[in-house]
């Protein structure tokens, strides 16, 4: 919940010219607020980069006050969507079964859903990783194509805790995400304090194939260090 209108018109002031130098394979989304979308999906059109919510209702329309349906979203040109992210599976009630609604509607209207999924140190520091990442997987995914979907990995302990997530782990979990999929050339992102620092190294690792940026997507210079990683 970042950046007013104006705010996000200084951020791509700031962003937009560092992506002459990005290599034309690598694909940018910016998921922003909904009441963002409109303006920057004006403002990104010709660009480079795809447009992303945050959230989508699993239904068309309906008395569902404070959502927003898949076909709101598609007609001002959004791509992508976040969904079951771990900010919203802890404080505003989302569920595995929610999480699978809002897929599906989300792949009905034409979006590429970007399912998160992760532990909480708690449940780290228990040994129950892999069983609920697997266990999120298979109720997440019922009837949801693979053909159209990303997935990220994001541990949330290691998300503004000062815990770090080592790159090899990060790599071992989403190998383990990717063995449970159909299709094993669903892209899986990595997302856990993701920083200018750490970039390379993490997308050096061989199962990791992008990353959802959180805090340090905020700043241009910040972010597009993250998209130019070495």
């Amino acid at each position: 919940m970042y950046k007013t209108q104006a705010e996000s018109q200084e951020f791509l002031k700031g962003f937009l010219p560092s992506l002459e130098e990005t290599p034309p394979d690598r694909e940018v989304v910016l998921c922003v607020p909904f009441t963002d979308l409109n303006l920057l999906s004006k403002s990104l059109h010709g660009s480079r980069v795809q447009l992303g919510a945050q959230n989508v209702h699993w239904e068309d329309c309906g008395a569902y006050t404070g959502e927003i349906s898949g076909p709101m979203l598609t007609e001002i040109g959004v791509r992508y969507v976040i969904i079951g992210h771990s900010e919203r599976r802890q404080y505003f009630g989302e569920t595995d079964e929610t999480v699978n609604w809002r897929l599906k509607a989300a792949q009905k209207n034409g979006l590429t859903p970007i399912l998160c999924v992760g532990e909480t140190k708690f449940q780290r520091d228990a040994g129950e990783t892999e069983s609920l990442i697997i266990s999120q997987l298979e109720k997440d995914l019922v009837d949801v194509d693979q053909g159209n979907l990303a997935i990220a990995y994001e541990p949330i302990w290691a998300i503004g805790t000062g815990d770090t997530c080592e790159a090899t782990e990060a790599n071992r979990v989403i190998g383990l995400i990717r063995s449970q999929l159909n299709n094993p050339s669903v892209t899986i992102q990595y997302g856990g304090s993701v920083k200018p620092n750490n970039i390379d190294e993490i997308m050096a690792q061989p199962e990791i194939d992008g990353v959802l940026v959180g805090g340090a997507s905020l700043e241009p210079t910040s972010f597009a260090r993250i998209v130019n990683y070495k």
